[in-house]
């Protein structure tokens, strides 16, 4: 190791004050949506805190959590909505919370949804200071903080619990915490059932890396070579500055450069992906077993709430059909403009060399949102864990001065707390 390398640990910041302008960040953001929204929902005679907490999925979830599984609605046309459709993680945290403190189920559901924002917003920073540097990790952070469905994210839903099992688990796939991955991968499939797309990073940058035989984020370019990993606005820590140390080492869990010859790496990249799965699986397999419908039984389940995979003719349908008049023809070229964008950004990823768990990761999330035959008007709020998309634009926004990117970020943060409280005390997600 040169003198640089051994002087960079103890010149570091720590992880979290790292991340700390990050965080504080997003917190002001969401601080922010949620005033709006109250001021919002009072002029209006709701309650912010029941729209966040006791309305749609946020309903089922409680019910889980207080009653167990096995309660279904029949709708006149023949539908029946079950809650088995639901992933049990949230609702065995909101059980969890509400039997150690005084909180309902409900305060649990959106306790857990605050705090598993932040981690989230950590992961995210963590994963993209790993491969750009700190300020794109903070610009991304911002980012994914004023989508315009951002308001989802303080919400009893599972969207922010599973982002942040999502980020860390890919942070952990990039610098070989095998084990870790695997575990974290694990409780996402738990937790919703695009937990697939985690599961599918670990394994493809598993095989890629027993492929090449090699455990750093070097190697799991997707298309070779560092380019897509330049720094922008600073240099990077002295472990990310020496691309051909990162070719041949890979940081152990604590922080120390192991050759990726060293006995029992083979062993916990085999175990991490043996464990990634299970939590998908176990519970459709459970599923399948109480429906007594085997291992197609889940599939079944989401047939009742009319959720399905088509490969996006359902909802390339609907799109078209709004060319038919005037003016839901433009919400039609909403729908294609916002299709086209999506595809455009996971182009430039590729195009940028992301690392190969990201692009597999982002890649399965927006096919299993924009392919799956379920509520079109949800289909925002699924797309919103595919956060290595935004990676470019915060490419982009880290590269301006700061005053402007500063300008830019909060004049995105108030279209989106406006939008927020708009779209909550109407349509709303499903």
């Amino acid at each position: 190791m040169t003198d640089l390398e051994t002087r960079a640990p103890s010149s570091r910041p720590g992880p979290l004050r790292r991340a700390a302008p990050a965080l504080l960040g997003y917190a002001a953001v969401r601080a922010l949506g949620l005033v709006v929204l109250a001021l919002w929902s009072e002029t209006r005679g709701k309650s912010a805190y029941t729209l966040l907490t006791a309305r749609w999925d946020a309903l089922w979830y409680t019910g889980i959590a207080e009653l167990g599984y096995g309660y279904e609605v029949r709708l006149p046309n023949g539908d029946v909505h079950s809650n088995l459709a639901f992933f049990p993680l949230l609702p065995w945290l909101e059980r969890l919370l509400a039997a150690v403190s005084p909180l309902s189920y409900a305060d649990g559901g959106f306790a857990v949804a605050v705090l598993a924002s932040l981690a989230a917003a950590w992961g995210i920073f963590a994963v993209a200071d790993h491969v750009y540097g700190p300020r794109v990790g903070l610009c991304a952070v911002l980012l994914w903080a004023v989508l315009p469905v951002g308001v989802v994210q303080s919400m009893a839903y599972s969207e922010s619990l599973f982002t942040a099992l999502a980020a860390w688990s890919l942070y952990a796939v990039l610098t070989g915490r095998w084990v870790t991955a695997g575990v974290l991968a694990g409780l996402a499939g738990l937790t919703r059932p695009v937990g697939l797309a985690v599961v599918a990073a670990v394994w493809a940058a598993g095989i890629a890396s027993l492929a090449h035989g090699r455990r750093s984020p070097a190697g799991f370019r997707s298309l070779g070579g560092s380019r897509g990993a330049a720094p922008v606005g600073g240099a990077r820590s002295a472990e990310r500055a020496a691309p051909h140390e990162d070719t041949r080492r890979v940081s152990s869990p604590e922080g120390a450069h192991v050759p990726p010859s060293a006995p029992g790496v083979g062993v916990r990249r085999a175990l991490g992906m043996f464990l990634a799965p299970l939590g998908a699986a176990g519970y459709v397999l459970w599923v399948g077993h109480r429906t007594g419908k085997g291992p197609f039984g889940y599939l079944d389940v989401q047939a009742g709430w009319r959720n399905g995979f088509d490969g996006g003719y359902a909802f390339a349908r609907f799109a078209l059909e709004k060319f038919t008049s005037f003016p839901s023809a433009l919400a039609g070229l909403g729908l294609v403009l916002g299709v086209g964008l999506l595809v455009w950004l996971y182009v430039v990823c590729v195009r940028r060399r992301q690392p190969l768990p990201l692009l597999v990761y982002a890649g399965v999330v927006t096919a299993l949102a924009l392919c799956a035959s379920s509520y079109f008007g949800s289909k925002p709020r699924l797309l919103m864990p595919a956060f290595p998309l935004l990676l470019p634009p915060a490419q982009g926004l880290a590269r301006l001065r700061t005053p402007r990117s500063a300008l830019v970020v909060a004049s995105v943060a108030v279209s989106s707390a406006v939008y927020g409280a708009f779209w909550l005390n109407g349509s709303g997600p499903p």
